[in-house]
């Protein structure tokens, strides 16, 4: 169909004046809060690291930004919840390790693609795994462990914050290169694993530093060793597990920022930028450091190739130990 020259000129200023208000909107972005989307309970690491996020981000954009805490079915509410949102910047997700281990765990029930229904934006804090024991398990060192775990096969209990988190894949992932077999117990979250942990109800757990570093310094539960290349500054006691004979394990557990897949590259760079900056102020730095963490910034292309190879690595383990879960 041909249109005369003047039709053909009233179009295209309407097709200008109906893009000119959206890009209006993106370069004015925010102007409403941010809903920022927790797949996990109130009081875990992954959703105190969201509170001191949002606080900041609230600041650096200048729009309150909301937590909303959708627990459930191991993080994939959550995820499901932002993949489906407007890709406009006001629906965001804190992701974590698990998000990472959803395409290894689920082929029928997931929704979304994991990598593709996502921009990832920028990992902002990073936590090492550490294994811990509670009072029902009073050993002090990596090796009595193993030989307290040995001597009943399948019978010593670890606590992760559900069937097929971070958690769960660090403790087989041990098992696996130990040689040990013990009893899967998996919560609802981190703070009620920790909880049954210093009750004495299960015997250990693999757990972020951070979801277990004030119980650690208060003397509630005795660190073994920590799942990083180096020892960690805030328990420079506790040796690695490499120190301790266990060769090979490193599990350290990442927060980040994703925006849905569509998002536009303005409102990227800017959730970009309050990501990054987040990650480099020193107040923030201090305050991750008192949670068991390390500021962390891999940003766009970077944090994309991380969570690429990432999920790659868990659907190989996935298989390896048979873990399926639908």
């Amino acid at each position: 169909m041909h249109f005369p020259v003047r039709t053909t000129a009233v179009l295209a200023l309407l097709g200008l004046a109906a893009i000119a208000p959206l890009a209006q909107a993106q370069d004015n972005y925010p102007t409403k809060p941010i809903r920022l989307v927790v797949g996990f309970p109130a009081g875990g690491p992954t959703d105190v690291v969201a509170r001191a996020f949002g606080e900041f981000a609230a600041r650096s954009l200048g729009q309150p930004v909301v937590v909303d805490n959708k627990p459930g079915a191991n993080t994939i509410l959550a995820a499901e919840a932002v993949a489906s949102a407007p890709p406009d910047g006001y629906t965001l997700l804190l992701g974590a390790l698990n998000h990472t281990m959803i395409p290894a765990l689920y082929s029928n029930r997931v929704k979304f693609d994991a990598l593709r229904s996502f921009v990832p934006v920028c990992s902002m804090a990073v936590s090492p795994t550490v294994l811990v024991v509670g009072p029902s398990m009073p050993v002090k060192t990596l090796s009595e462990f193993l030989a307290a775990v040995r001597a009943k096969p399948g019978e010593r209990t670890y606590a992760t914050p559900g069937s097929g988190s971070g958690g769960h894949f660090a403790s087989e992932q041990f098992n696996r290169l130990a040689g040990t077999r013990m009893n899967h117990i998996p919560y609802k979250g981190a703070a009620q694993a920790v909880t049954d942990l210093m009750g004495g109800q299960v015997d250990s757990s693999f757990a972020t530093l951070g979801s277990v570093i004030p119980q650690v310094q208060s003397g509630k539960l005795r660190a073994l060793a920590v799942a990083s290349p180096q020892r960690s500054p805030l328990l420079p006691d506790v040796p690695t597990f490499e120190e301790s004979g266990v060769k090979g394990y490193s599990a350290d557990a990442w927060y980040g920022l994703l925006a849905p897949a569509g998002t536009p590259p303005e409102i990227v760079a800017k959730l970009t930028k309050a990501s990054a900056d987040f990650a480099r102020v020193p107040a923030t730095a201090e305050k991750l450091r008192g949670l068991g963490m390390q500021p962390q910034n891999t940003c766009g292309g970077a944090f994309t190739a991380q969570l690429d190879g990432e999920i790659k690595a868990a659907t190989k383990t996935a298989r390896e130990l048979d873990l399926k879960l639908d």
